[in-house]
């Protein structure tokens, strides 16, 4: 029997950049293909292919045998190949049925959209795959994990039995990880083929039957799970040995830097999204805030970081309350800030590295005389901190715009590492990054740390949290419902709080890793 997909030979190129370089590829029927590979390896270039949003400068796709020309999502639909994609295409104020139905809808008398039809097939699906979903259910009430269900349901409604999946668990509690898992051995158990994108190499050797490793655009390996590990493929992503295990001693907090207390945020839709939050940061201490990402966190780094005005409570920096004030005023006060966003809140894309390197102290000596730049200056501080930092640029003068997500990371790092600070906020530091990138992320948040920088990291990775993190504070509904040790913290215990389960009760259902007394109820 053929293989259910085969990509031949397939190359795809863009001005100055050979994105796939004859990549071939194969699918079996009801099996899980992992798909791992650095940023700019090209795993979304061949997937965009596939699905239709790119055409291939060479190659084949062939579907049970025969080759088939997609032309475009639709007939990659049509020919039973579904994407969920990483940012759900939901529409929130819609439900479930609406938002399955939408661009295929059923109608009864000519006239009618046909829910009810569409609610039961949803129905049917969800007892099939044991994907519990509420078809009248709007999407803005449902978690994360629920969402993702509609999405699933919602290509499998267009029967598609090839799916692509990107970043699937990216979002969700460690809780929905393995109810996510269960759903995805059904659907292969039914003769579903998957092709499983992700960069949490956990993740892989759990769920994958087959992995295919791309670098530089190019197929480098292809594993048998049973025969591969963490080690064997970090280091076949990046070409070299890969420290998976952060190194770090135990930590000496010493005096507050950062105190918050009863602090309320709004959204830029007024929405109350930081609810009474309290919690402190000391010096030589990283406080991890866990939680599913869009319960106040975005909102939590914007209010400390000036980018967002405060309702009321309390933020002190160094024992001086912060009240209306500004982005700059708070990076003067010794605060440096990793953005969620880089693009949008780290970087000015059109400036060079040069630039972008100075961009907190370019005003300041000896950057600045007066309101006079010094160019000199400024060009020997960036080739030290590109050499430092090993940002990979051809030169300095290029716009930062054309680095890769890890290298304008780095340049964010370079930039808010090389002045004086007292507190580090790092907001999802290694957000899309490859293996490589967050193994020097992470030392370097590690590095600041023992230099006595209190740190602030902000992530919905929890094996992150897990690894950099002396204290964790649980992050629900904007408020921050728990502070445990993190040197005997339980996955599953974490992940329930994430999940709104109060300590007391997370405590009766998990291994006791902690007493109840060391859990901070802050909420």
């Amino acid at each position: 029997m053929p293989p259910v997909l085969e990509l031949r030979g397939i190359t795809k190129s863009f001005p100055g950049v050979l994105a796939n370089d004859a990549i071939d590829l194969s699918l079996e029927k009801g099996k899980i293909l992992a798909l791992l590979g650095e940023n700019g390896a090209g795993k979304t270039t061949l997937m965009n292919i596939l699905y239709g949003l790119y055409k291939p400068d060479k190659g084949q796709i062939l579907i049970n045998g025969q080759e088939v020309v997609i032309h475009g999502p639709s007939d990659a639909i049509a020919r039973g190949i579904g994407m969920v994609h990483q940012h759900f295409m939901l529409i929130p104020v819609m439900t479930a049925t609406e938002n399955v139905m939408l661009g295929v809808e059923s109608i009864r008398n000519g006239i009618f959209l046909d829910k009810a039809k569409v609610a039961k097939r949803i129905q049917e699906i969800s007892k099939q795959y044991d994907l519990e979903v509420d078809p009248q259910a709007y999407i803005g009430d449902l978690p994360v994990g629920s969402q993702q269900r509609v999405e699933i349901i919602k290509v499998l409604y267009r029967q598609a039995d090839i799916l692509i999946l990107d970043e699937p668990t990216a979002v969700l509690t460690p809780q929905e990880v393995e109810g996510l898992f269960k759903v995805l051995r059904s659907l292969v158990a039914s003769g579903k083929s998957i092709i499983f994108i992700t960069h949490k190499l956990k993740e892989v050797l759990a769920i994958a039957d087959q992995i295919i490793v791309l670098r530089s655009g190019r197929v480098v390996g292809s594993v048998d799970t049973k025969s591969a590990s963490q080690e064997k493929l970090a280091a076949m992503m990046v070409g070299r040995a890969v420290n998976l295990v952060v190194k770090k001693k135990p930590a000496s907090p010493k005096d507050v830097v950062l105190s918050v207390k009863d602090l309320f945020v709004r959204d830029e839709r007024q929405n109350l999204t930081v609810n009474g939050a309290s919690f402190d940061v000391r010096a030589g201490e990283v406080l991890g805030i866990a939680g599913v990402q869009g319960n106040g966190q975005t909102e939590l780094v914007y209010a400390l970081t000036g980018l967002s005005p405060l309702v009321s409570g309390e933020i002190c920096i160094m024992d001086k309350p912060v009240h209306h004030t500004s982005p700059r005023n708070i990076l003067e006060r010794g605060v440096a800030h990793i953005p969620e966003d880089r693009q949008k809140h780290g970087l000015i894309l059109t400036f060079p590295v040069q630039d972008n390197l100075v961009l907190c102290t370019y005003y300041q000596p000896p950057f600045a005389k007066g309101l006079a730049l010094q160019q000199k200056i400024i060009l020997e501080t960036a080739e030290k901190l590109v050499e430092q930092y090993d940002v990979r640029t051809p030169n300095i003068f290029v716009p930062v715009s054309t680095l890769s997500g890890g290298n304008q990371q780095k340049v964010i790092v370079a930039r808010e590492f090389s002045r004086p600070i007292h507190l580090l906020i790092a907001s999802q530091p290694t957000r899309g990054l490859d293996v490589g990138s967050i193994e020097y992320i992470h030392s370097r948040i590690v590095e600041k740390r023992d230099e006595g920088t209190a740190v602030l990291l902000v992530s919905p990775e929890l094996d992150e949290i897990i690894a950099l993190s002396d204290r964790i504070a649980v992050m629900y509904k904007g408020q921050i419902v728990g502070i445990l040790p993190a040197a005997r913290i339980n996955k599953a215990y974490l992940g329930l709080l994430m999940a709104g389960v109060k300590p007391s009760e997370a405590l009766e259902t998990t291994p006791a890793t902690i007493q109840e007394a060391e859990v901070e109820r802050v909420f």
